[in-house]
């Protein structure tokens, strides 16, 4: 159990009201290990948190010849794979559009915080990572909510504060306070 209050109730509509941070930046901007390494430190100080990964390419968690694979060719809308470990709930879209961010969010477990990787154009507050190796790349729009840049280089005149990218300790105090975990 974590030591924070589980997410409550909305009163108005009864959703889970989550805290989320998001991650966004461009491709190859440390997107990825910086979301790796706030889990591993935000779990190891008692926080209990889930993540959102979006991926622009197709992905598939199951392999052709799996029973569960099977499944879902034959045309099983949602497929739970169960196991001793694990499980996973693989949902067919077929015809229907992508669900939103919101909608995503809805069916996670209660959690202290979710990490939202990727999903730069919603509403969310971010932290924007950028690499030296993409600094021609521009800086996410205004409009993406970006609360903060953890940046393997000097960021100049920033308006959010800024973070060393390997500063994971000082990002994880930030995340708390702005997510009010504290």
């Amino acid at each position: 159990m974590s030591r924070a209050r589980r997410a409550k109730s909305d009163a108005e509509d009864g959703s889970l009201a989550q805290r989320v941070i998001g991650i966004a930046g461009w491709k190859n901007s440390g997107k990825t290990t910086l979301t790796e390494r706030l889990v591993a430190e935000l779990s190891a100080r008692g926080w209990s948190v889930s993540t959102v990964k979006r991926a622009h390419h197709e992905a598939d968690i199951d392999r052709e010849g799996t029973d569960s694979f099977r499944h879902r060719s034959a045309g099983a809308s949602e497929v739970m794979l169960v196991t001793p470990l694990r499980w996973a709930l693989m949902h067919e879209l077929r015809e229907e559009p992508e669900p939103d961010l919101e909608a995503m969010l809805a069916r996670l477990s209660p959690c202290d915080l979710v990490i939202v990787e990727g999903y730069k154009g919603t509403p969310h507050p971010k932290i924007e990572t950028r690499r030296i190796e993409a600094k021609d790349q521009t800086p996410l729009p205004a409009s993406s909510n970006v609360i903060a840049i953890a940046a393997d280089h000097a960021i100049a005149d920033a308006a959010v504060p800024v973070f060393e990218l390997d500063a994971v300790p000082a990002i994880a105090d930030f995340v708390e306070a702005v997510t009010d975990l504290r």
